[in-house]
């Protein structure tokens, strides 16, 4: 069977909307990734390989960011940014390959979101071991390795509170939220909450953003010889998670959403 080009792949695996999706939709999927995707898709679309299949892929290349990262130094720096940049491909695909194939489920869509659970977890709790210093010859600082996984659970609570938004409103009967609705009830909430979104701080403590900031400090690291950085980091994303977390449930309470 012929392979389709991306000139016709295009319009129909990226239809209007797509990309420019205020929640669905990451940066570096509209920058680059949907790019790569698009010359993948050619090789998978007259396979027998399903959507949910490559959201398995993904999920594991997810996983798989945390022991990537245990290796130390650059490497492993290296390898946690391949295994998030991996799994967000693969989370480009797996949409695309349901649109072209037109296979749709609710469990591919339930898995998607297991997986970017999974994904900003395993990069934040690599993190925290990274900082442990699990293979150095002195004593294994635990206290890094709880920031670590304390980062995580925000990372995963947050999400939860988006989340379940969408379940509160079903259990109420009510349809789904519109973008709209996000936007706090009042007007000094709505100006703190352009404010924190101006600075983009809270997107730090995402697999993607916060894979690209462990092989910074890890570079950093190298030079100086020690973990002074990622320790830094550990410290910083747990407390950007704490935070985020309470004032992201604020932000729902304070808007619409469950209106």
């Amino acid at each position: 069977m012929r392979r389709p080009s991306v000139a016709e792949l295009r319009p129909v695996v990226h239809p209007p909307g797509v990309k420019d999706r205020r929640s669905g939709e990451h940066w570096a999927g509209r920058m680059y990734m949907r790019e790569v995707s698009l010359r993948v898709d050619r090789y998978l679309v007259n396979t027998r390989i399903t959507p949910n299949q490559v959201t398995y892929v993904m999920t594991l290349a997810a996983v798989l960011a945390a022991p990537a990262l245990l290796v130390p130094g650059i490497p492993g720096a290296l390898l946690g940014v391949l295994m998030v940049q991996l799994y967000l491909l693969f989370d480009c695909v797996d949409g695309e390959l349901a649109r072209w194939k037109k296979q749709y489920s609710l469990s591919g869509v339930y898995l998607d979101r297991v997986a970017a659970y999974l994904c900003d977890a395993a990069v934040l709790v690599g993190l925290g071991l990274r900082a442990a210093d699990l293979w150095g010859e002195g004593r294994t600082d635990w206290l890094w390795a709880f920031l670590g996984t304390l980062a995580a659970l925000g990372a995963i609570l947050i999400k939860a509170e988006t989340d379940l938004v969408g379940v509160a409103r079903h259990q109420g009967g009510l349809p789904p939220v519109k973008e709209a609705a996000s936007e706090p009830r009042s007007s000094g909430m709505a100006l703190a909450r352009r404010a924190a979104g101006a600075l983009k701080f809270h997107r730090l403590i995402l697999g993607i953003e916060a894979s690209l900031l462990i092989l910074l400090v890890a570079i950093l690291d190298t030079i100086g010889g020690d973990l002074f950085y990622t320790r830094l980091a550990t410290a910083v994303l747990a407390g950007i998670a704490l935070l985020q977390t309470l004032l992201h449930l604020v932000s729902v309470l304070a808007s619409s959403r469950l209106k």
